[in-house]
């Protein structure tokens, strides 16, 4: 494995900690008591989606025109590549990335994103078991001027745009930890995670001390429920203003389809079967590129009937003749599943803190009746980077920094009138009327209403893991076998993500007592980790020497990041953290 230092000093110097010799056999000396090296730049942002590289680019340009080269912005990635973590379906809204790179589709450019697909036609569907009836799309869902692409290809160009600009970008390394000041207790920076630490905590031959990074400000860019923005809410009371979030589990295939099934530019949308009318969420199927389609289901976290299983249920949605008329006699070349924000505008948190700001979908900025993000999340890391820019140049001595006019952009920013507009939307499936109440109520908003009304609806208090009944006041579902064909068992999918983890190293699934956790939850739920993991990572073994007959495991390597568990788990004792730098998924045209 290459040393992280190694791979920052041919660029930049940094202070370093004098040398620390490592414990003899028998001496108690513990490395992980060694101080971590640091490297102090202007910016650091901590992930590489489209939200952390734009307000990355943002920043470099900004610096460039001014003529100060020497700003530095740095960017770290957990995944070992660019864009290897990143799941939508994606039709891109191009608002937010004509404004940061106009010619980023413009044929003369040699550096061009060439992988953009004009979406030409739209169709709305609901579906019963056998049936595909027609239904209107809300205005909001009208994709005329936007493109199908994989977000997967999309962040690794926006990263090689980055690079050329200046900006430094280290994938590969976990931010693990954040720093506070201890003055004041702003944000001081983020360490990444030792590495060589085994399963059992101690420290290994290979161990190396993780490394820290400070910044005047740090923007947070995880995604949907990302690990140190949990901690960061926490600290700040960030969410004493707004309602909870409330989460959808998307879970995605790609497939390379027959010629004569492909529709190039088509973009559709279900609703409706196989989901219980109890359980939010839909379905979508685009047709891209050369004879690929992007096909997936979003389920929402708010689910009653633990029998369900989200990956269940889309195996057995693309048996469904709309679906599978398309994908019959291809071929699945990708899987990938995560956890997105669907909360809307009355769950966003106060975005800014003493040294940093939270942007993109860490945030919540995710249109749920658009099926929308990526530009919400462009547009919010542009409008944090002028902010951040502008409160380091004009404050150039030193002192906490607070993006003031982050916030007021924010709210002066199309982000927040077109999620005001439709902030109504998904919290009427709450209602008694459930899905059908829904539909109905967002027709209104869609087409009359348009968010001008004077109430704001609320999410359920406290959070999605509390819609879970007990297995006993529910119905069983049984999923059908898969055939091999058109749908695949869970290992099969899991395999297609590339994941891996080093198995002698901590849990990132971490549950304190693993027992504890069975004896508590498996007679009230039944194995309902088994079941909302798309990834098979959590199983209820058999074995008839423990009291309930069965034991409960974590198979870690099989994670692939989607953070569903940490949503989800009834009794909130699951905490994701991340693991190894460079671990985890290696997703494929996602």
């Amino acid at each position: 494995m290459v040393n992280e230092m190694d791979m920052i000093v041919s660029r930049k110097t940094f202070s370093t900690t004098p040398f620390k010799r490592f414990a003899d056999v028998d001496d108690s000396f513990d490395p992980r008591q060694q101080d971590r090296e640091s490297d102090a730049v202007d910016v650091c942002i901590v992930g590489g989606g489209p939200a952390g590289l734009s307000a990355a680019i943002r920043l470099k340009q900004l610096a460039n025109e001014a003529g100060n080269e020497d700003f530095r912005v740095l960017l770290l990635e957990k995944a070992g590549e660019l864009g290897a973590h990143i799941v939508s379906g994606n039709v891109i809204e191009p608002s937010a990335v004509d404004e940061l790179l106009p010619d980023w589709n413009d044929p003369n450019t040699p550096s061009r994103f060439d992988n953009a697909t004009p979406a030409t036609k739209d169709k709305m569907r609901f579906l019963t078991k056998n049936s595909s009836i027609p239904i209107p799309a809300p205005p909001q869902m009208n994709n005329h001027g936007n493109y199908i692409i994989s977000l997967n290809q999309f962040s690794k160009w926006l990263g090689e745009r980055a690079e050329e600009v200046g900006v430094e970008v280290y994938p590969g390394f976990a931010a693990s930890e954040v720093l506070y000041n201890n003055a004041d207790g702003s944000v001081k920076g983020v360490a990444t995670n030792d590495l060589g630490i085994s399963r059992s905590g101690k420290p290994k031959s290979s161990f190396e001390r993780g490394m820290e990074f400070h910044a005047r400000v740090t923007l947070f860019a995880e995604g949907c429920h990302g690990s140190l923005t949990k901690q960061v809410i926490k600290k700040f009371d960030l969410r004493r203003d707004s309602q909870p979030q409330t989460y959808g589990l998307g879970l995605k295939e790609v497939w390379e389809v027959k010629p004569e099934n492909f529709r190039t530019g088509e973009v559709v949308h279900s609703m409706g079967y196989p989901l219980p009318s109890s359980t939010y969420g839909g379905g979508w199927m685009y047709h891209f590129g050369d004879n690929l389609v992007s096909l997936g289901l979003v389920v929402g976290l708010d689910y009653p009937n633990p029998w369900l299983s989200p990956y269940g249920e889309f195996q057995k949605m693309k048996h469904h003749p709309l679906y599978k008329s398309v994908i019959q006699g291809g071929k699945c070349i990708s899987y990938g599943a995560r956890a997105l924000n669907e909360g809307g505008f009355q769950s966003i948190p106060k975005c800014a803190f003493p040294g940093g700001a939270l942007i993109g979908d860490t945030a919540g900025f995710l249109n749920v009746p658009k099926i929308k993000g990526t530009h919400t999340a462009m547009r919010s890391g542009m409008l944090a980077a002028q902010a951040a820019y502008s409160a380091l140049t004009t404050n150039p001595d030193g002192g906490t920094v607070f993006l003031y006019d982050y916030e007021d952009a924010l709210r002066s920013s199309t982000i927040w009138s077109e999620l005001k507009e439709v902030r109504n939307m998904r919290p009427s499936f709450h209602s008694p009327f459930g899905l059908y109440g829904g539909i109905m109520y967002s027709g209104l908003e869609a087409y009359i209403l348009r968010g001008k009304t004077p109430w704001t609806l609320k999410h359920k208090e406290p959070g999605d893991y509390a819609a879970t009944k007990l297995a006993s006041e529910c119905p069983k579902i049984e999923y059908p076998k898969p055939d091999n064909e058109i749908s695949f068992d869970i290992l099969t999918s899991v395999n297609r993500t590339g994941t891996n983890h080093e198995e002698d190293q901590p849990v990132h699934l971490q549950v304190e007592d693993w027992a504890k956790h069975r004896d508590d939850q498996f007679p009230k739920y039944q194995g309902i980790e088994n079941r909302f993991c798309p990834a098979g990572v959590y199983e209820y073994v058999e074995d008839q020497g423990e009291e309930l007959g069965v034991r409960f495991q974590i198979n870690a390597q099989n994670c692939i990041h989607c953070k569903t568990c940490d949503i989800k788990a009834p009794a909130q004792d699951i905490n994701w953290q991340t693991p190894q730098g460079g671990e985890g998924p290696k997703y494929v045209m996602t």
